[in-house]
């Protein structure tokens, strides 16, 4: 067994669901969450799949793909059609992608419908046993799918706009997942964006002095437009070592979660 498949093979029974979540659009989510899953496959080792939940199809946009067929991404959900049928492959080794479309708009009348309060945490479970990192672009909502996301995930990475209001976005997100389940699960601020020349956010940063960082630079935009991850496009920008440092974070917090 080669040191990658063995790596693999221990990582399997520690498998990790990672929220990308907001309640406010706009503040990097998605390319948090294309971002760190590359980090999670090309620095991490892991197999990984990134399940878009966002009808606007973003993170699968960010690797070139769109959905095969359309209006099929809810019959996951009614269990009408298994995930793995859905799921493509990216570019790079070790990356998967679960597009969305345009019938996750409906997402949520459909989970109330159906009534079954973990049916998002079930369908991760069943994916953890090909994909020991699953990343999860949720869409900046608060309703029944959010309810779903954080009882299904491990771990919930929380991008914030650099602003003396970062901290009562942040309490707000808190007390949305708190709301949610009784043992709600790790919740990591970060703020996203982050461009020291202005005030505002030099002062965000001084007064969350703990919080990981990811600094504004124009590759990170160009991700969209080369539709690759920053580690591919600049390896070395300050951009690209500050998702990799995150990730390293994340898989810390993993690792005290497991013992």
């Amino acid at each position: 067994m080669s040191v990658e498949d063995a790596s693999e093979a221990a990582t399997i029974g520690a498998g990790a669901t990672i929220a990308i979540y907001s309640v406010k659009g706009g503040v990097g989510k998605t390319t948090f969450a294309a971002n760190l899953a590359w980090c999670s496959a090309a620095r991490g080792g892991h197999r990984t799949l990134l399940w878009d939940l966002d009808a606007a199809g973003g993170s699968a946009f960010l690797y070139g793909l769109e959905p095969q067929e359309a209006q099929l991404a809810e019959e996951v959900f009614a269990r009408e059609r298994p995930a793995t049928r859905l799921i493509q492959r990216t570019g790079f080794d070790r990356l998967d992608v679960l597009p969305a479309d345009e019938s996750i708009r409906a997402l949520d009348a459909q989970l109330a419908r159906i009534g079954k309060r973990k049916r998002l945490a079930k369908l991760a479970g069943e994916l953890a046993a090909d994909y020991p990192r699953i990343i999860l672009d949720c869409p900046p909502v608060m309703n029944e799918l959010s309810a779903q996301v954080v009882r299904a995930a491990d771990l919930v990475i929380v991008p914030l706009p650099p602003s003396p209001l970062s901290a009562r976005a942040f309490d707000l997100v808190v007390r949305e997942i708190a709301g949610n389940t009784k043992h709600h699960p790790p919740i990591l601020p970060v703020l996203s964006m982050l461009d020291m020349r202005r005030s505002l956010h030099r002062q965000a940063h001084e007064a969350n002095p703990n919080w990981p960082a990811v600094p504004y630079a124009s590759v990170v935009e160009q991700c969209a437009v080369q539709r690759q991850p920053v580690g591919v496009l600049a390896p070395q920008s300050p951009a690209a070592q500050a998702f990799s440092r995150l990730w390293s974070a994340i898989e810390k917090k993993l690792a005290q979660r497991t013992g």
